[in-house]
């Protein structure tokens, strides 16, 4: 009897070195897609990620924020009470403040000047981070980025993950979450200035000394510097 003699070529050697994505639960792709489509200006939040898995969105949160057509900024004080209420809930602060996401309401989903340089600004001093944009009508741009050692970055496949069990749609809820949080710039001109904050870069890196509380063994966590 002989032998069955299986071929290696380039392509099966490293077929298994697919490029990572960002998988969305059905409901947090669904609510996402609203909040983009409800407005005309964009809106921006944080993806709440699996604790077994960091790059997996079962939930996206909005943060109280002024917005145009081409621009999102959070308030302070309510990105400071979010991450407060993530904690609270048990939750590590990579489950929810590594995922910033935020909609182009054209049909172009390339980060701006002005993303690229919120992204250095605010996120640069984490471990990592991830930059996610979708654009009317679908199209995506999700890059993830390392802070540590020298610093490297690659962009992600973006995904909807419907092998889990998710929940039905809830509009009216996600509908009262948009006017809670999202006030178009026009409208915030009528408000003390002082209430439009950009958010404050140390507010994410002040999450160094929550992880401390956590064990970093879990999924995709942090990433260390090697001693």
């Amino acid at each position: 009897m002989t032998k069955k003699r299986f071929k290696t070529t380039k392509q099966s050697r490293f077929q298994a070195f697919e490029r990572p994505s960002l998988r969305f639960s059905p409901n947090a792709w669904a609510k996402l897609r609203f909040l983009r489509d409800y407005g005309t200006t964009e809106v921006g939040g944080f993806g709440i990620s699996s604790p077994d898995d960091l790059l997996y969105i079962e939930d996206v949160r909005l943060i109280q924020q002024a917005c145009t057509s081409v621009s999102v900024v959070f308030d302070d004080a309510a990105v400071a009470d979010f991450f407060d209420e993530q904690v609270d809930a048990g939750r590590r602060p990579e489950q929810f403040a590594r995922l910033w996401l935020h909609t182009h309401p054209g049909d172009c989903p390339q980060p701006s000047l002005t993303d690229e340089e919120t992204f250095s600004r605010v996120f640069g001093g984490t471990d990592w981070a991830v930059m996610f944009i979708v654009a009317a009508g679908g199209p995506t741009y999700c890059r993830i980025r390392f802070n540590v050692g020298p610093g490297c970055g690659t962009e992600l496949d973006v995904a909807v993950d419907y092998d889990r069990p998710f929940a039905g749609t809830d509009f009216k809820v996600w509908e009262q979450e948009y006017w809670e949080n999202v006030r178009c710039a026009a409208w915030a001109l009528n408000d003390d200035p002082g209430d439009v904050l950009e958010p404050l870069p140390q507010l994410i890196g002040e999450l160094d000394e929550w992880e401390s509380i956590w064990d970093e063994g879990l999924g995709f966590g942090p990433v260390r510097e090697a001693t």
